[in-house]
């Protein structure tokens, strides 16, 4: 369980440091050019769920978002064997749950601030987003990493 609050605090605490330090210094109308033509600072309102959909929903959010979170706790809980890919997805999910709920519940809407020009079609730029949601967006990866090397490997995982 240590191992589990030495990653989830420490990226929730910069993922509202980063958001109080975006809210003081960016304005909602400007950008900051970090990298030209490739990478900015924003100061962005998202009151839905990834890339902005599902907008104005913010009460739903805070239901979904508290009963994530209860379920994560639930499963960093339970006495099983170690799983560190289990285990590692499990926290960097408690820190991105824990960090949007919070803009939820004080702000009414979640603040994106890491805006890339991908140079995507359809896709240019790239959504804001913030610290919160990359460890979800990387916490989704492990588990499909776990599962993909779960379904190669059963004997390696005692399954």
């Amino acid at each position: 369980m240590r191992f589990i609050l030495f990653l989830s605090l420490p990226l929730y605490a910069l993922d509202q440091w980063t958001k109080q330090l975006v809210l003081r210094v960016i304005s909602p109308d400007e950008s900051r050019i970090v990298i030209p033509d490739f990478f900015n600072l924003v100061n962005v309102t998202n009151t839905g769920a990834a890339f902005g959909s599902f907008r104005n929903n913010n009460t739903f959010f805070i239901v979904i978002s508290s009963v994530a979170l209860l379920v994560v706790l639930v499963l960093l809980l339970r006495q099983r064997l170690p799983d560190v890919w289990r285990d590692v997805s499990l926290a960097l999910l408690l820190a991105g749950i824990l960090g949007n709920l919070t803009d939820r519940l004080l702000y009414g809407h979640v603040i994106d601030f890491l805006l890339f020009n991908l140079h995507v079609p359809h896709a240019n730029p790239w959504p804001a987003f913030n610290v919160a949601d990359s460890c979800i967006s990387i916490a989704v990866v492990l588990f499909l990493i776990q599962s993909l090397w779960k379904e190669k490997h059963p004997a390696a995982t005692g399954t």
